[in-house]
């Protein structure tokens, strides 16, 4: 009987913990524009124009109409992105865009010729992007790809090859996104090995042409 109750016992533990993983919704690790950037198939800058529900599966997929700004990564792969697909609903880490508001950074992966995005994509609202993002997005970060960037949680931390740059945003108080993910690409050098580069001074950053690229 003791046995009995036990297995019952652990059955209603695997279903509450079953219940609790769906409820608690998308979960997604912290990552940096470029690592973002370098594992997308799919980088633009475009205006979301329309949605609609498609019926398929059981909490549909919205398909977002798209009006395509500029194209930064994806070329061989879709040559122009008219629409956008994500799940419908944000537990399945599903992402909402604004309609005929703003222009977005949207990154994603392409599957059968589609693009598919969602909550643990790089998507963001483009004014709100660093001017050293928007610069990285435009050429830095693809010169970055071959490195690493290795995300440090609590010290120590080290690097522990030539192509890793230390990611400590997560140890500041001020939380993420933090400092080197808004101002730096990790790149490599001609010598073969990666470290920051943010490739201006604050004094240079008030003469530039802050033009968006």
């Amino acid at each position: 009987m003791q046995s009995v109750c036990q297995h019952v016992l652990s059955l209603l533990l695997v279903i509450s913990s079953l219940s609790t993983h769906l409820t608690d919704g998308c979960s997604c690790a912290l990552t940096h524009p470029q690592d973002a950037y370098c594992n997308s198939d799919i980088v633009i800058r475009a205006k979301v124009v329309g949605k609609k529900l498609l019926r398929d599966g059981p909490f549909g997929t919205l398909r977002y109409t798209v009006k395509q700004m500029k194209m930064y990564k994806g070329f061989e792969k879709v040559q122009h992105v008219q629409h956008i697909y994500t799940d419908a609903s944000e537990s399945l880490c599903g992402v909402k865009f604004d309609i005929n508001k703003y222009q977005y950074l949207i990154t994603g992966r392409v599957y059968d010729g589609k693009v598919y995005t969602g909550l643990c994509n790089f998507n963001e609202r483009w004014e709100r992007l660093s001017l050293a993002q928007k610069k990285g997005i435009n050429h830095r970060y693809q010169l970055g790809c071959n490195c690493r960037i290795k995300a440090c949680h609590y010290l120590p931390c080290f690097v522990t090859s030539k192509n890793e740059c230390l990611w400590t945003d997560m140890l500041s108080h001020f939380g993420y996104p933090g400092y080197q993910s808004r101002h730096y690409a990790c790149i490599q050098q001609k010598e073969g090995y990666c470290s920051w580069y943010r490739g201006m001074t604050s004094r240079d950053k008030t003469a530039i042409n802050a033009t968006d690229p």
